[in-house]
């Protein structure tokens, strides 16, 4: 299982999704965009078009950000695409 999210240091959605993540026990690698110097154009290129922060991409699929990882979560899709 490989799960990665883009973030920035400001963005509160992004500390949302890992602390989701981290509750879980969940590891991850995070890529502050901003340190890495990743565009908001880079960003949607590795993403398939999404431009914000945080993208969360597990297993190699673009998930979206914090909001549509809650979802999973609360439909219990989450657990399936983290094994």
């Amino acid at each position: 299982m490989s799960v990665k999210i883009y973030t920035t240091s400001w963005c509160p959605y992004c500390k949302n999704a890992k602390a989701l993540l981290d509750g879980k026990s969940v590891s991850y690698e995070e890529i502050n965009i901003e340190e890495k110097g990743i565009s908001r154009d880079d960003l949607a290129k590795i993403t398939g078009g999404m431009m914000s922060v945080p993208q969360i991409i597990i297993n190699d699929e673009a998930i979206g950000g914090y909001d549509n990882l809650l979802e999973l979560d609360q439909s219990g899709e989450l657990e399936n695409k983290l094994q």
